[in-house]
């Protein structure tokens, strides 16, 4: 509180210590000579006596914390409280870096007793099971007077009389403690683990094409189709006169596969080539086997042995051809010439 001058003027707070009996000179002096003032040495004075005070209170603060440990460890004492404040109160003046270290040193000490009293606190404050379920008991609403009664008919201790709502009550104080979340749910439905059985297929009659359908399907594709099949077939018998013509001139010497399909002016003539030997092979007029090289051979089949062997001995196999091995087996076979002349040239 502040008291009221004579004039109606509010008289400044007294300060203790040399600070304020010097101000309370310079004040008078003030007074006495309106003209005198303040000199910069005298500011500088001022302020190394406000640091002192601090200081000497920061070192009070520091060693009452020191010598009375015991009594604030005691969870009834609030000095340590009390010198916190205390603390804040002196940090608002603190300009240097000298108060500023006596305050961190003070937090130091501070800090380690707190801990220490959380310890203890947490030490002494063991779990009561007997209170605790007391305290259940009487917020979850039970009748004592109804328990009395029961305890002297049937000679022991019981239960007594908890109301329908107990637990409702019990839950609906739980529910303030914990922010739980929403239930999860799926908006158009649960996944099932399982996929689900697959659907029939309901397979659909092809309408047959009427006859009108039939005479719009253009001709000239069909005749298309029967020359292309025409000519591959010629090719086949040509390829097949070919091969019986070489194994004619003589029988002893094994055709070489590579050397009788291969043509070493075109790669595309050699494809094609293999395609149409392959006809032969799967119609049972040429066969093929293995020389002593291990090195696969081609041979005409006799109409005899066609009848005889039947489409049972005959097996099928998958031959590849890039241009790189195309050019490795000419230059391995040193093939200079088709044996296997192209249609264009034979028509020359």
């Amino acid at each position: 509180m502040k008291r009221a001058r004579s004039g109606g003027e509010e008289e400044a707070p007294r300060q203790n210590g040399a600070a304020g009996r010097r101000r309370e000179q310079r004040g008078e002096a003030a007074n006495g000579d309106d003209a005198a003032s303040f000199s910069p040495a005298d500011m500088q004075e001022e302020d190394n006596d406000l640091r002192r005070e601090i200081r000497s209170k920061y070192r009070d603060l520091i060693n009452s914390v020191q010598q009375n440990r015991e009594v604030m460890l005691s969870p009834s004492n609030n000095k340590l409280t009390e010198v916190l404040d205390e603390a804040n109160k002196l940090f608002k003046d603190v300009r240097q870096a000298r108060e500023a270290a006596l305050d961190a040193q003070l937090l130091v000490v501070a800090t380690d007793l707190g801990k220490e009293k959380a310890s203890q606190l947490f030490a002494e404050g063991a779990f009561d099971l007997s209170a605790f379920a007391e305290h259940l008991l009487s917020f979850m609403g039970l009748n004592r007077l109804e328990e009395g009664e029961e305890e002297q008919q049937n000679g022991g201790a019981v239960d007594g009389y908890l109301p329908h709502n107990a637990w409702h009550r019990v839950v609906k104080r739980a529910e303030c403690c914990f922010k739980t979340a929403p239930s999860f749910h799926y908006m158009m439905g649960s996944f099932h683990v399982e996929p689900p059985p697959p659907k029939q297929r309901i397979e659909r009659q092809r309408k047959a094409p009427s006859k009108e359908a039939k005479r719009i399907m253009p001709t000239q594709l069909k005749k298309m189709e029967e020359s292309h099949q025409e000519a591959t077939e010629k090719e086949v018998e040509r390829i097949l006169g070919y091969l019986r013509s070489y194994f004619a001139d003589d029988p002893t010497s094994p055709i070489s596969y590579y050397e009788f399909v291969i043509d070493p002016n075109s790669f595309s003539r050699t494809v094609e080539n293999i395609f149409h030997t392959s006809f032969l092979i799967r119609d049972g007029l040429a066969r093929m086997y293995l020389d002593n090289t291990k090195l696969p051979c081609i041979a005409p089949v006799e109409e005899g042995e066609v009848e005889n062997g039947g489409s049972c001995s005959r097996k099928q196999c998958i031959v590849s051809i890039s241009p790189r091995s195309w050019k490795e087996l000419i230059d391995a076979l040193d093939i200079s010439e088709p044996l296997i002349q192209p249609h264009n040239s034979q028509n020359e």
